[in-house]
């Protein structure tokens, strides 16, 4: 039994030694854990606040890097829509650009055009004026040979009454009026001596200028007539001037040719209130066309002119 108590006491005691050397060991152990967690603790806590700081560093440069980003991304919104605008206004000024070229083309085109039309117009004008130049020449001459027939009619009829004669120009024709009373007896057509020497002096200027041709016109008043084989007015002055025409080739040997007898009867007046004014015969002395023509045609080769 006692060796069984020393047996057991020598187990407890064992144990106890045991459990006081776990107790230490443990005891070492906890104290070395927490020695070591106590060096953790202090190294982790240095280290979490250097990592602290360099995250709120980074925090820093990640806010500011954001802004710029921000910043940059607004820039080139602005950037991109003023060349969206440049490129827009690039496109505007090329089909201007087109539409300017196109224009000139067409502006050259229509100036040359112009320039030729000008040209052809000045041309044109240049052409009329010397037409006009021409025809005014002729003109000129004409009324020059004109002036010289009444000049030669006033100068064999100058001393007659002027109501019994009159000698005119109008529009470039000359026209010698004799009133009947001169020519024949009233309500005849017979000429009467007198009368036939006054034609006599009128047929030597005519024949003297063979370049004109004349018309002879019987005029009569208003009041109707009616005698013999005579029905109205209009064959008693168309038989005047067959009258004066006969004299004038029977007797003084004025070419037919050149000569139209014609009756006016009373339609053409020159007084509304003297009758006796228009009781006449007209000779109407007109320039031969073809002698008027070669006056242009003579004018066309006049130096001066040309």
């Amino acid at each position: 039994m006692h060796n069984f108590g020393a047996g057991l006491d020598t187990t407890v005691e064992y144990q106890t030694i045991n459990i006081l050397v776990i107790h230490i060991i443990m005891k070492k152990i906890i104290l070395g854990l927490l020695g070591v967690t106590l060096m953790l603790s202090c190294v982790s806590q240095k280290k979490y606040a250097d990592l602290e700081a360099k995250h709120k560093e980074a925090q820093d440069l990640l806010n500011s890097a954001t802004v710029k980003l921000n910043s940059c991304l607004e820039d080139k919104a602005t950037a991109a829509s003023r060349l969206q605008t440049l490129e827009d206004q690039n496109a505007f000024l090329k089909a201007n650009n087109q539409e300017l070229i196109n224009n000139m083309g067409n502006l050259t085109t229509l100036t040359t055009k112009g320039a030729e039309n000008l040209e052809k117009s000045l041309e044109s004008l240049q052409e009329k004026d010397l037409t006009i130049r021409k025809l005014q020449n002729a003109i000129t001459r004409r009324d020059s040979v004109n002036l010289s027939l009444v000049q030669s009619l006033k100068g064999v009829l100058g001393n007659l009454d002027d109501e019994d004669i009159e000698i005119s120009v109008e529009k470039g024709v000359v026209f010698v009026s004799i009133s009947d009373k001169l020519l024949f007896s009233s309500g005849s057509y017979n000429i009467t001596n007198r009368a036939k020497e006054v034609l006599g002096k009128v047929a030597k200027v005519v024949n003297n200028k063979p370049d004109f041709e004349f018309m002879v016109e019987g005029h009569t008043d208003d009041v109707p007539y009616r005698k013999g084989i005579l029905l109205d007015n209009w064959d008693l002055s168309t038989k005047r001037a067959t009258a004066v025409v006969r004299v004038l080739q029977n007797d003084y040997g004025v070419d037919p040719k050149r000569m139209t007898a014609a009756g006016r009867a009373e339609y053409i007046p020159v007084s509304a209130t003297e009758k006796s004014k228009n009781r006449r015969t007209r000779i109407v002395v007109l320039p031969k066309l073809d002698q008027f023509y070669s006056m242009i045609e003579e004018g066309m080769k006049d130096p001066a002119i040309n």
